[in-house]
């Protein structure tokens, strides 16, 4: 006697495969050491794959960096993982981004419950993120165009990320931090990319502490000319 086999629509069939990536992704970053719950839970709500190039749809559940126009890098989930990590995001934070890119980092902050001022110097890729964000629906986020890195008179925030690499961190940057304030990033030593914590003390005084490598590219000054 034989018995019915349950049967998956075609809806069903993706719904499930896509269960079965996300999970993996997820698994996959726990292996590599990234264990805090609350950052995996918003890893696994935001879809990379909303935020990645279309020709590299197939690729944006692994933990590679993707190219991305303007000539610039969507960074790998493992090296954003390790900066969100130390950024240290409480829900109700103002935090300042530079380097929206494809605004995939800046629906993670929203996920963490952060406010969140991001700045891209390309307006090709702020446009892109604009609608990537509105497709995951993302939270409260005010997108500029222009230098992450120049002087902002009145602003202050909670938090600040910058999504790439620098030789040195512009005093223009952390003077925004208040008191309990710090900022993450990636500060080139010998060459090489390490992650940077700075942190704003009691006093006002910054406490720099210096970590592992990171895959990242350069954090470039400025508005672009063009695109």
């Amino acid at each position: 006697m034989s018995r019915d086999m349950p049967f998956l629509s075609d809806a069903e069939a993706r719904d499930e495969q896509e269960a079965i990536g996300v999970a993996s992704f997820i698994l996959s970053l726990r292996a590599k050491g990234i264990r805090d719950t609350t950052l995996l839970r918003a890893m696994e709500l935001v879809p990379r794959e909303v935020f990645a190039p279309r020709r590299f749809t197939d690729l944006a559940k692994t933990d590679v960096a993707l190219p991305l126009a303007c000539g610039q890098t969507m960074t790998g989930p493992r090296t954003v993982a390790a900066m969100l990590l130390a950024l240290g995001v409480a829900p109700g934070q103002r935090i300042l981004e530079v380097g929206t890119g494809t605004g995939y980092v800046t629906a993670l902050l929203t996920k963490l419950g952060a406010e969140v001022t991001t700045v891209e110097r390309f307006n090709t890729l702020a446009e892109s993120a604009a609608q990537h964000l509105k497709i995951v629906e993302a939270g409260k986020v005010r997108m500029e165009v222009g230098d992450g890195l120049a002087i902002r008179v009145r602003d202050r925030f909670d938090r600040i990320l910058l999504n790439g690499a620098r030789a040195e961190i512009p005093e223009a940057v952390t003077s925004l931090l208040g008191p309990g304030g710090r900022l993450v990033g990636a500060l080139t030593v010998e060459g090489a990319p390490h992650l940077v914590q700075i942190d704003c003390l009691a006093d006002g005084e910054l406490k720099r502490s210096l970590g592992g490598l990171l895959r990242i590219s350069p954090l470039v000054t400025g508005i672009a000319a063009t695109l």
